[in-house]
């Protein structure tokens, strides 16, 4: 079998290759050669080791050690598309008496020759990273172990979605994908695995290795911190970068872009264990249509099925499908449905079919299909998604919903759960091109590979919805992920601990490469049985979760979560919540389309945008929320004034859009149930739209932009994105572009307009609505150069969800803000704002 085959020989190659010494593990091995093939440098240790360096460009360098010296892989990589970012020509060694140096424009490669200790400094001759003395490549039989030098002054953040501080230090982790619900503020491993992580000290380290790898930032040591492989191909890769945002840039052209997802996504959904029933679905839709609450999508969960995994709508749930669904789309609705990667042993038709085309992961002492336990559907078999044969079986199997008018899926339990640490047996399971302790972290990654090939095979130029739990580095290039079952299950009411740390973890998911993102609003685990209880906690998750890319309301069983059931005042303020994000849109998509070009998250850390504010590096109850808006959401029982932190410059409170605070301070801010605390930047520039009861309910919507100008002789600026929002033409660049640029002169303002379409242009008819926040009332505005009339009907709440033919503006005393408002012709437009 081949499980013991592997044990024989893995014991027989380190009886061989390290006999008595074994047990202590190989001690450094001198290195009196190398060799050069292009931008890969090989040494050669005298004891047989090898280390390979392969310069990807002049700021990032793979790092490859074998103690066997074959520098061979059993599997391509699963994350890794592009290693030849930049061409760095022919690579040079020096041989200098005690070392082999390598030098690019931006690094210097520093290998010591007794001990092949391996030293990194940027071009000035800065250590950046290096091996911890003697210790930097260790072996033990199949087990690697790097260790590196960690200064007393040196922060880590990283590993994708993970509890727990955003600062990794003095702490310990595993990757190894792990069904944990209800998972406590502390608890590890979860759901996916990025190995990837970034140090204060300008660097990177992407482990790329499957398997059960484990980090120590410091646990052991205050001096070194250490990361290793418990087989496989022990490769990583160094990535140097100026900060954080260039850093993260690198891993995402080395792993792939992100996916864009269509526009509605961006709206809200709302989500529960059991949604599986037409009727149900229809009825909710009309009640928050009835309410004027906005929202997207409906979720179905996995007992939307006939069998697992068929995508057949259950006999006596659903009598019309397609019709409920033309229905939905009729009223703004999109359905999304759960799919799980198995097919029930109870579902004879389609298990027969698996089995036999022999499509179902193997278990190797027996050489049948594994038998896998599963939480309901009864025991399953487990789809190999790594044969190449079942990309198509698959792909025609979930077409059947989305020809009836589904929009897509979220796939879950991809663990595949329960494979967890503890549950040993799973390690006979023999996929297609591996055995399970190397498959089982990129499992998740194979699936969701073929749902979204296959959904753009059957429903070309589409973008796809898939929204997944379990995934490996490079998830971004085919789905978007949520945190999975969050909250306190023993008491839902006890759930605020968990539901604070969601902030952090979704933090570090953008840093894994997951730019688009949600928590379980409210929380999945845990009873609901008090709702006026419970209203609290829901109003300040939601209050959190409208910041979330995807902002998805979900819960166990039948525990309901729409806003109107915790009380008048609970959905009151959810539902303002809820406008808020709808009349965010315009920004976020821009900041969306940011992250397919970048990959850098749209929920940030204040670490990312001020690395060189040393009180930064403790906030995690706060996140820039793009680049211009810094929020804080309440995070604990009862509390009503936040103490939240300001980074340099000033920040204006974007609820009055008036009151300023100095940066560099703690602030104590009133926040009453009904208020989040959020700031703007002075000197931002913050695109709206007006509320509606889905995305784009009017294509013709007027743009509102908020200007918040900066000081005297400086600018803002921002340049709104926008494309069709359903197809992949977006890869090519057809979009729209309308760039606002506003300079503070000595008697005013001065704000350029300009669009630059692309192959799609914005719905004629729609206003663009420029509202100046300043202190003083104009004297005069004019528009290319001529003054235009003053309109004091700007402000009617009808004027400003409307577009008019007209130009004018107006001036509101009371909230100190200047509107000006013009059609968007799609012509160059140059507004003055004279002040004195």
């Amino acid at each position: 079998m081949k499980l013991i085959r592997y044990i024989v020989i893995g014991c027989t190659v380190f009886l061989s290759a390290f006999g008595s010494a074994a047990q202590q593990g190989t001690g450094p091995q001198a290195c009196s050669s190398y060799t050069i093939d292009g931008n890969v440098v090989t040494f050669h240790g005298d004891a047989g080791a090898k280390l390979q360096l392969k310069f990807n460009s002049s700021s990032m360098v793979r790092i490859w050690f074998d103690p066997m010296g074959e520098l061979k892989r059993s599997n391509p990589s699963f994350a890794v598309i592009n290693e030849e970012l930049e061409d760095v020509g022919d690579i040079s060694v020096n041989d200098e008496p005690s070392s082999y140096e390598i030098y690019t424009s931006k690094l210097r490669v520093r290998l010591h020759k007794k001990d092949m200790q391996l030293l990194i400094y940027d071009k000035w001759q800065k250590l950046i990273f290096s091996d911890y003395q003697d210790r930097g490549h260790e072996a033990d039989g199949t087990r690697i172990v790097a260790h590196k030098v960690l200064r007393n002054d040196e922060n880590i953040f990283g590993l994708g979605e993970k509890t727990g501080p955003l600062n990794r230090r003095g702490r310990a982790y595993k990757m190894w994908n792990s069904d944990r619900p209800c998972y406590s503020a502390q608890e590890d491993p979860l759901y996916k695995s990025i190995p990837f992580f970034m140090s204060s000290y300008n660097y990177g380290v992407f482990l790329d290795n499957t398997y059960k790898t484990e980090f120590k930032f410091g646990s052991e040591s205050d001096e070194f911190y250490s990361f290793e492989a418990p087989d496989g191909a022990f490769i990583y890769y160094f990535i140097y970068g100026k900060d954080y945002k260039d850093i993260q840039s690198q891993y995402i052209a080395l792993t792939g872009k992100p996916i864009m997802p269509p526009k509605w996504a961006f709206g809200f959904a709302q989500s529960r264990g059991l949604y599986t029933r037409e009727d149900q679905a229809l009825e909710i839709a009309t009640e928050f249509r009835k309410r004027q609450i906005p929202i997207d999508i409906i979720y179905q969960d996995i007992g939307w099925t006939q069998w697992l995994q068929d995508f057949e709508w259950r006999k006596g749930n659903y009598e019309n499908p397609k019709a409920m669904l033309a229905e939905l789309k009729q009223n703004g609705f999109k359905m999304i449905l759960s799919q799980d990667p198995v097919i029930s042993q109870a579902n004879k038709k389609q298990w027969q079919e698996a089995d036999a085309k022999g499509f179902l992961v193997k278990d190797s002492r027996t050489g049948k299909s594994y038998d896998m336990p599963w939480p309901w559907g009864g025991n399953c078999g487990v789809v190999d998604f790594t044969i190449p044969e079942v990309a198509d079986w698959w792909g025609e199997q979930q077409q059947k919903p989305l020809a009836d008018g589904a929009h897509g899926f979220w796939t879950d339990m991809g663990e595949p759960a329960w494979s967890n640490e503890e549950d040993a047996d799973r390690l006979y399971m023999q996929h297609h091109i591996g055995m399970h302790d190397e498959i089982h972290n990129v499992y998740g990654l194979t699936w969701d590979k073929v749902v979204k090939e296959q959904f753009e095979k059957h429903n070309p130029n589409k973008r796809v919805f898939q929204m997944t739990r379990a995934a490996y580095a490079g998830l971004q290039r085919y789905t978007f992920g949520w945190s999975g079952d969050s909250g306190n299950g023993a008491d839902v009411l006890q759930g605020w601990g968990q539901f604070a740390n969601q902030v952090a973890v979704g933090i570090s998911a953008g840093l894994g490469g997951i730019p688009f993102w949600t928590t379980d609003i409210s929380g999945y685990c845990g009873d609901i049985t008090d709702y006026p209880a419970m209203a609290e906690l829901y109003t300040r998750w939601m209050q959190f979760g409208i910041f979330n890319p995807l902002s998805r309301a979900h819960h166990e069983g039948d525990n309901a979560v729409e806003p109107w059931l915790f009380g008048e005042v609970a959905e009151k303020n959810a539902k303002a919540a809820i406008e808020l994000k709808y009349q965010l849109f315009p920004y976020l998509y821009t900041y969306g389309r940011q992250a397919y070009d970048t990959g850098l998250p749209i929920l940030r850390g204040l670490f990312m945008e001020y690395p060189d504010d040393e009180q930064v590096v403790k906030v995690e109850d706060q996140f820039i929320f793009g680049q211009e808006l810094l929020v804080a959401p309440v995070l604990k029982k009862g509390e009503r004034v936040k103490r939240l932190y300001l980074p340099e410059g000033e920040w204006i409170d974007f609820n009055d859009k008036k009151t300023v605070y100095f940066g560099g301070e703690t602030i104590a801010y009133r926040a009453p149930l009904n208020v989040i605390p959020m700031f703007v930047k002075k000197g931002s520039i913050v695109p709206m739209m007006p509320v509606m009861q889905y995305i784009h309910e009017r294509e013709d919507y007027p743009l509102h932009v908020h200007i918040f100008p900066n000081y005297e002789g400086e600018q803002a600026s921002f340049t709104v994105y926008e494309d069709d929002g359903e197809s992949l033409d977006y890869q090519n660049n057809v979009s729209s572009q309308t760039g606002f640029i506003c300079t503070t002169t000595d008697i005013g303002y001065t704000m350029e307009v300009t669009p630059q379409d692309k192959g799609y242009t914005p719905a004629k008819g729609r206003n663009i609505v420029l509202r100046f926040h300043i202190e003083q009332t104009p004297v005069a505005v004019k528009v290319d150069g001529k003054a235009i009339s003053d309109n004091p009907d700007l402000f009617t709440v009808e004027t400003l969800g409307g577009n008019s033919p007209e130009t004018a503006w107006s001036w509101n005393e009371e909230t100190g803000e200047c509107m000006v408002r013009f059609p968007d012709n799609r012509k160059k437009v140059t507004i003055q704002i004279n002040g004195i």
